[in-house]
């Protein structure tokens, strides 16, 4: 039966719904007056969160769909986190008052890549311009082949408290096919020196749909993971778009497996983690039962943003860096995309917003739609109604769709109020496009639903 689905609809090319509208609904109308007068309208007292974008990697990894280009030298990631240091003290200054933060994240790329030096410049330059709460989360994504000691160090002195480290796969074949080789024994010494710098919450990245990648190989990699006991798992499905991103073309298509193994693959690795203990979180992230992710399932209060599923609540993201995307509580705006153009624009003093997108009522009622449905698999549709003065009625967009996956047994929907089926949590996507405004619009390439 689930064979059965993920070939029937597991060729459409879907959003992964992290937002609503998607990226590719962003317009170069929503510039930078838009942004600066949204910074400026933030209340004070209210947290909002902050991603850092590091694009810079010392080797291209082909199945990478990231905003990132492989320096092996040092002085361009230098010049860059000055840049990174001075738009995040142009935005505070617009704001007008020091903003409480509650979550910061740094991502890529690979932020590690910067030296100790540099990154404790940049922690002390965010504590400087914002109020950093005690309780902040500050998490980093690391590729453990060029992790050291020193940065290990630098990481547990500021502060940081969560990391989160690709793995992919440790099938040596597979590594081989997507350039990305990396030991076992790498990433154990990884955690290791981690958790011997006071940062122990760990999550793993995870691959399936990979060139050459097996059910076996799959399971094989999950069970090595398990050893080193992280408290999250994020399992995302392969994004092949090689028109998008040119190194991709590397990757033999025909090493690729088809929508029903790549099923396969995330249901065996989704059963193997359920095994283990870990509690599944969406159709993508698993986590300890104990793990601020689980609790917030457990007590409906699951988001999703530009990282997954979080527990973080901020209606306000400040998105700095290159092709870094940020939200308040008017809409999104993203940086320029190339580190030149972004570097241009800061270094005259001004935000390096290049589109966004401002949120109609409309928006609204249909992202707290589709954000209930990829977090609790159900949303109650008159409830949601009710708080945006709309008809229940007028939520479904694509009416054939839903009868088909309630025909299918893939949701069931009884006075408005819709639910996934057990077991149908892989096609969260397809019943989320169901409400989907723009998608029928769209000309954007997206990623397989399976």
């Amino acid at each position: 039966m689930r064979s059965n689905l993920a070939q029937a609809y597991g060729q459409d090319r879907l959003p992964r719904y992290t937002s609503y509208p998607t990226a590719p609904h962003f317009a170069p109308s929503i510039g930078e007056a838009n942004y600066r007068s949204w910074l400026k309208s933030l209340p004070p007292g209210q947290a909002a969160s902050i991603y850092l974008h590091v694009p810079f990697c010392r080797s291209m990894c082909w199945y990478c769909g990231c905003h990132t280009s492989v320096t092996k030298r040092d002085d361009p990631i230098a010049i860059y986190a000055s840049g990174l240091r001075n738009e995040a003290q142009l935005v505070a200054e617009i704001i007008g008052h020091r903003l409480p933060i509650s979550h910061i994240h740094f991502g890529g790329g690979t932020p590690t890549i910067m030296t100790p030096e540099s990154f404790t410049d940049l922690i002390g330059a965010l504590r400087y311009s914002y109020f950093v709460q005690p309780d902040a989360e500050i998490a980093v994504e690391i590729d453990p082949r060029t992790l050291t000691e020193a940065m290990t160090a630098a990481l547990g002195a500021c502060g940081v408290n969560r990391a989160s480290l690709g793995v992919q796969s440790f099938d040596p074949a597979v590594q081989r096919a997507i350039n990305r080789m990396q030991s076992f024994d790498q990433t154990a010494a990884s955690v290791e020196r981690l958790r011997r710098a006071g940062i122990d919450r760990l999550n793993f990245d995870l691959l399936y749909g990979l060139p050459l990648q097996s059910v076996q190989s799959c399971l094989d990699t999950v069970a090595q993971c398990i050893e080193l006991r992280p408290n999250r798992f994020s399992v995302f499905g392969y994004a092949h778009v090689p028109s998008f991103k040119k190194h991709q073309r590397k990757i033999a298509e025909d090493a690729l497996p088809d929508s029903v193994e790549r099923h396969l693959q995330s249901e065996a690795i989704a059963q193997a983690l359920t095994d283990a203990g870990y509690v599944r979180i969406g159709f993508d992230h698993f986590a300890r039962p104990d793990d601020s992710l689980a609790v917030a399932k457990r007590e409906g209060r699951l988001h999703r943003n530009f990282q997954g599923y979080t527990d973080d609540s901020a209606t306000t993201l400040i998105g700095l860096g290159a092709s870094a995307i940020g939200r308040t509580p008017h809409g999104f705006v993203q940086n320029a995309v190339t580190t030149r153009d972004y570097l241009a624009r800061v270094a005259e003093g001004r935000l390096a917003t290049a589109k966004g997108y401002a949120f109609t009522e409309d928006d609204r009622f249909r992202a707290d739609i589709i954000e209930r449905i990829m977090c609790d698999m159900a949303v109650d549709l008159p409830q949601i109604s009710r708080l945006h003065g709309r008809a229940a009625d007028s939520a479904i967009v694509d009416r054939p769709r839903i009868e088909s996956l309630i025909a299918d047994g893939v949701v069931t929907l009884e006075e408005d109020r819709l639910a996934i089926s057990d077991g149908a949590e892989f096609l969260v996507r397809s019943v989320a496009s169901a409400f989907d405004a723009h998608l029928p619009q769209s000309q954007a390439t997206h990623s397989r639903a399976v």
